[in-house]
């Protein structure tokens, strides 16, 4: 019996770019949550500490719903590494504020972000692995910079940062 799939002209780079993209996400989640905590709660903490943001502004960095903002600051308060507190330049604002336990907690997780990325890349040789990351930057910064509007829109990817 012979396939009635059409032929494939291309390589599948959804595919790929998928299945590397979840398989990292995993083991992101799994060394992060080493030290209790996500990867949302680590882009909140080393954003927040870049300079006075908002959780509104956080959000957007983070690709965060409202709803999720919420309880990941929430979830920071808790456990005592950020909170909430009056913005220095506009009085209706309000910030994400980093504690100091929070900040040793952020330098701890971006050494772990580091190296699963550094384990990521060095399982390529060096050539490929510049090329790999220059070609994805490229595109990230340029034709795949833009989602497209879709009436059945997709998912929206983490924004950079």
């Amino acid at each position: 019996m012979t396939s009635m799939a059409p032929a494939r002209t291309e390589p599948d780079l959804s595919y790929l770019l998928d299945h590397t993209s979840h398989v990292l996400r995993t083991r992101m989640a799994a060394a992060l949550g080493e030290i209790g905590l996500t990867a949302r709660m680590h882009c909140v903490l080393v954003h927040a500490l870049e300079e006075e943001r908002t959780q509104a502004q956080l959000a957007e960095i983070g690709d965060m719903d409202k709803t999720t903002m919420v309880v990941t600051v929430d979830a920071l308060e808790k456990a005592g590494l950020a909170e909430r507190r009056p913005s220095t330049t506009d009085r209706r604002a309000r910030i994400i504020a980093v504690t100091e336990a929070g900040a040793e907690v952020a330098r701890q997780s971006q050494e772990i972000v580091d190296g699963v990325h550094e384990s990521t890349l060095s399982s390529l040789p060096d050539d490929e692995r510049e090329v790999l990351v220059r070609a994805l930057g490229r595109l990230a910064a340029g034709h795949l910079e833009t989602p497209v509007e879709s009436p059945r829109p997709a998912r929206r990817a983490r924004q950079r940062g």
